[in-house]
């Protein structure tokens, strides 16, 4: 497979580098930029669609750089150290491999609604790495996907999709406008028999997360980090539970709520299994 070579900041170079801080380009492109060796090799085994792989021109590649430009069928381009450096985003160098790689369909037929559902709604979030952390726990804990509702961060920015840790390729992240859209899906998948029941968190909650059943099939709605949820989205909530607290913090972060409520929902459910 031909080669492509990048030396200077070219109009290639500056494609690339809009994948970093423009989502209007990224959108327009859809595609993204993956750094890291664990993110890469996740894209690949999930089979997300890998268009190119930007490695270091001047230096050796170790095994696992070597099996990843044999094994997959992308452009190859082999760039300068210090254009690889830019991309990277690392304070210590450049990465020996970067991939570009196709954006997935917003389509919430991605997520995959069973018996013993467990989905979330980030409302409008406003910070990409807490997309990225809600999204490591969710497959930490065994949820089925994450929707993202509203004027909200972009799933796709590196900061999102590096808080994962390579989890953004295994739970399907799926972006939407808003609560209509969502709540028309959920509608047809409760006409088919699954009644899930949906769920927001708040400190007002009207019961304990560890006294609520979270082995039902659940929506998990969490709020914007400084707002909370809409009040839209508050009016279609089934129930809404609270996180017991001490201290002086008057919240918890987004991303560590979220946390908590998957773990609690995880517990409940291997409790479950186990007296079954």
């Amino acid at each position: 497979m031909a080669v492509q070579r990048i030396t200077t900041r070219n109009a290639r170079f500056q494609q690339l580098q809009t994948l970093l801080n423009n989502r209007t380009k990224r959108g327009r492109a859809k595609e993204f930029l993956v750094q890291g060796v664990r993110p890469i090799t996740m894209a690949v085994e999930h089979g997300w669609t890998i268009r190119s792989l930007l490695y270091d021109a001047n230096r050796p590649l170790s095994r696992w750089a070597e099996d990843l430009l044999r094994g997959v069928g992308a452009e190859r381009v082999a760039m300068a150290p210090q254009l690889l450096g830019e991309l990277s985003e690392k304070a210590d160098g450049a990465a020996e491999v970067l991939a570009v790689v196709e954006m997935a369909p917003d389509s919430l037929s991605r997520i995959k609604v069973r018996d013993n559902f467990l989905g979330l709604v980030f409302d409008r979030p406003t910070q990409p790495g807490n997309i990225g952390s809600i999204v490591r726990s969710a497959d930490a804990f065994g949820a089925d996907g994450l929707i993202v509702t509203g004027h909200a961060a972009d799933p796709y920015d590196p900061k999102s999709v590096r808080a994962s840790t390579g989890s953004f390729f295994a739970v399907p992240v799926v972006r939407s406008q808003s609560h209509h859209e969502v709540m028309e899906w959920l509608e047809k998948e409760r006409a088919q028999g699954r009644p899930v029941a949906v769920v927001g968190t708040d400190e007002d909650g009207h019961a304990d997360v560890s006294e609520f059943d979270l082995t039902q099939p659940v929506l998990l709605l969490i709020g914007n980090e400084t707002a909370g949820l809409s009040a839209a989205w508050r009016e279609l909530c089934d129930h809404v539970i609270s996180i017991p607290m001490t201290g002086s913090a008057s919240s918890l972060n987004a991303s560590n709520a979220a946390s908590v409520v998957l773990y609690e929902a995880r517990r409940q459910r291997l409790a479950k299994q186990r007296t079954a």
